[in-house]
């Protein structure tokens, strides 16, 4: 684990760019977690994307910030749409890009269809100047969940294709990052009271950001 203030500058440079997209600026340049819906921003070093559905993998926004140098990350089905050079993982799978530390571990549903097992669908865990950041995708509370050790935790909180609020809660607790924040809420499906049905549920047992969403 992190100490907090290692903690506390890593989550300075994260952003929020609304669903499940983060940019985080760290050493290595700018990485992007599924990119959905940008206007811009800075060049991507890395771009990681969960899985192949449009709020995900979408080739427009990933033209946006894709650069001559900039590594993608993601699996199968994301590929076909992205065309050559891409990197490929698959669940259990590690890889190292300028540096930062990649592990892809399973995202998928346990009652619902949107996002099945056999899929072999992504989340990430990220290890970047000194921090491990659980990126989840598209999930529900899985067992894959339990004793993760990541010092920050990125879970979708909206319901309906992923997780409910409580059920994300109770993945945090799972988990036990040092910092839980929010994500896949006010685009598509959710909106900010899921966030805070989150934050009320942890609270006094795990810590939990909100980020403000940005552009």
């Amino acid at each position: 684990m992190a100490d907090q203030s290692a903690i506390d500058r890593v989550v300075k440079s994260l952003h929020w760019l609304g669903h499940d997209c983060f940019r985080l600026d760290c050493s290595a340049g700018s990485v992007y977690f599924d990119p959905y819906e940008l206007e811009g921003g800075p060049t991507a070093a890395l771009i990681l994307s969960s899985h192949e559905h449009f709020d995900h993998c979408e080739p427009k926004d990933i033209a946006k910030i894709k650069g001559p140098h900039t590594v993608i990350v993601t699996e199968t089905q994301c590929a076909k749409k992205l065309g050559a050079g891409v990197k490929l993982m698959k669940p259990g799978d590690t890889l190292e890009v300028a540096g930062i530390k990649i592990k892809a571990v399973p995202a998928y549903n346990t009652d619902k269809q949107f996002h099945p097992k056999e899929n072999a669908w992504l989340g990430f865990v990220v290890s970047v100047d000194g921090v491990t950041i659980y990126h989840a995708g598209d999930t529900d509370h899985i067992p894959e969940m339990t004793g993760m050790d990541v010092d920050v935790a990125l879970l979708p909180v909206s319901g309906t294709y992923v997780m409910t609020a409580e059920q994300a809660a109770q993945a945090a607790l799972a988990i036990n990052p040092r910092l839980a924040i929010p994500m896949h809420y006010g685009s598509i499906v959710g909106d900010a009271s899921d966030a805070e049905k989150f934050a009320q549920a942890l609270a006094g047992r795990v810590p939990v950001r909100i980020l403000k969403k940005e552009r």
